[in-house]
């Protein structure tokens, strides 16, 4: 079974991640992603902000403007590369 998220018949192209304890809720990544991935959680990090977190990881592109826009460095986004063999 290939090792991609699928819903709906969405296969994700990228995968998000988060340094949570980096993260001072700007919600500029949550603001810029053009597929909408991203919402800001009601949990808190050490220093009390709410991070982002992923709510549709089956839409990521990779495209990585998340973390082209974090002022913190706390978040980017990656490609994910097809598994051989595996259905798309």
């Amino acid at each position: 079974m290939p090792k991609h998220s699928y819903s709906g018949g969405l296969v994700a192209k990228g995968r998000v991640s988060i340094v949570v304890e980096r993260c001072k809720a700007c919600g500029f990544c949550v603001e810029f992603c053009p597929t909408k991935v991203l919402a800001l959680s009601s949990a808190f990090n050490s220093k009390g902000y709410h991070p982002p977190h992923v709510v549709h990881p089956e839409k990521c592109s990779g495209c990585d403007l998340c973390g082209m826009y974090c002022p913190d460095f706390a978040i980017y986004g990656s490609r994910v590369t097809p598994v051989a063999g595996g259905k798309e």
